[in-house]
């Protein structure tokens, strides 16, 4: 929840100049729903990809307040964010609603970049890779479009704690054989795993050169043209 509309698109104006020369790289803003519309304006014909942050799983009806997978097509959104760890402990969204969202996505010609991880006492207990497989079966169900998934440790998302490389790797690689059972061996080879707790330009390199780290969700490193710019430029030096 940061950024009006008139913000948001200074942002990407400063954003494709800060990363014009960087080809190898593939980018994508996800700004709230308010600035959606003049965020996809500002990037017709531009390199940059659009996404929103959340989707409700019914097209229309009386769901007051909430946004359907058509409303952000018609906005020339490509991708959106499901089952982010705020969505799931502030607003309590239950892994059958994330599931209903992310058919819906699919359904509706959107591209879920599905976000799991678990909090510090399911990691302190020991059970962080049950928690995260749990949440993959349930949100993966019967789905066969392209997905994206993003690991989110929660314990390290605005605590500015993160997880090592090692330890960021280690739940990456299990995603991987995770969705390798759900969704077949060939889709968990080239699916995309980014991290997503609390990467910044100072711990990117270090995180994007993990075998299994496909790319990074930014947080509140992203707010910062300059900083995301970082981070997007260390990708590109990777290739990723």
């Amino acid at each position: 929840m940061n950024k009006t509309p008139g913000e948001a698109v200074e942002f990407v104006r400063q954003l494709l100049i800060e990363i014009q020369p960087i080809e190898t790289a593939t980018v994508l803003v996800c700004p709230p729903f308010t600035a959606l519309a003049a965020v996809s304006d500002r990037l017709e014909n531009t390199r940059l990809l659009l996404g929103a942050q959340n989707v409700h799983w019914e097209k229309d009806g009386a769901f007051t307040g909430e946004i359907s997978s058509p409303m952000l097509r018609d906005l020339f959104v490509t991708h959106v964010i499901i089952g982010h760890s705020e969505r799931r402990t502030i607003f309590h969204e239950s892994d059958g609603e994330i599931h209903k969202k992310v058919s819906a996505a699919t359904g509706g010609g959107l591209t879920p970049i599905l976000c799991v991880g678990e909090n510090l006492n399911e990691r302190e207990n020991g059970r962080h890779f049950a928690v995260v497989q749990t949440q993959l079966e349930a949100a993966l169900k019967d789905v066969e479009s392209s997905v994206i998934i993003a690991y989110e440790p929660v314990w390290a998302i605005g605590t500015g704690q993160t997880a090592t490389p090692e330890m960021a790797q280690e739940m990456h690689g299990h995603i991987r054989r995770v969705v390798s059972q759900i969704l077949g061996a060939s889709t968990a080879k080239e699916i995309r795993i980014l991290y997503g707790g609390s990467m910044k330009a100072a711990n990117a390199d270090a995180l994007l050169r993990q075998p299994d780290i496909d790319g990074g969700l930014i947080g509140g490193a992203s707010l910062n043209v300059q900083e995301f710019a970082s981070i997007v430029k260390i990708a590109g030096s990777i290739g990723g």
